[in-house]
């Protein structure tokens, strides 16, 4: 059995000097794939760092022929989107799924539920929070309140 080590992503659905981020995101993606066994990539689905992520990692996946990672688009309820195009979906992820804490919850509550699940479940939370304010910042606020092992992209991109 090999050890699975859990990273999830959180960013403001806009991203500003979004080549740099996405350079930063690749640089932590290569790094994790070569420090273990197994990495188990969460993500969402919600806006551009959501999409710039997943490119991200299945580029880093690519180049490296890695068959020691999955990424995982984790819904906080099942989408229509998602049913009309399951096929396409289920190809481009490794998986997807629906994050039971909130897949019941008012469509306005269920993704910060979700992304607080996504904390709960990741052994690494990586961030690209720019303003405080908004989804990305609560979840941010979150992980720092249970100690979660964090780190914010923006404060190597922006500063």
């Amino acid at each position: 059995m090999f050890s699975v080590y859990t990273v999830c992503f959180f960013g403001h659905r806009q991203v500003d000097k979004f080549t740099a981020v996405e350079q930063k995101v690749e640089v932590l993606v290569d790094k994790l794939l070569n420090e273990h066994e197994y990495v188990e990539f969460l993500v969402g689905r919600e806006g551009e760092f959501d999409l710039l992520v997943t490119s991200a990692i299945l580029r880093c996946k690519k180049r490296f022929d890695s068959a020691n990672c999955s990424v995982i688009w984790v819904m906080p309820y099942l989408k229509a989107d998602y049913l009309k195009n399951k096929e396409s979906y289920d190809n481009y992820y490794d998986s997807v799924e629906v994050c039971e804490q909130s897949a019941n919850a008012h469509p306005k509550s269920a993704i910060q539920i979700r992304n607080r699940a996504m904390v709960d479940r990741s052994d690494f939370c990586v961030f690209c929070v720019t303003h405080k304010s908004g989804g990305a910042y609560q979840t941010l606020r979150y992980a720092e309140s249970v100690g979660a092992k964090i780190i914010n992209l923006s404060d190597l991109i922006f500063d």
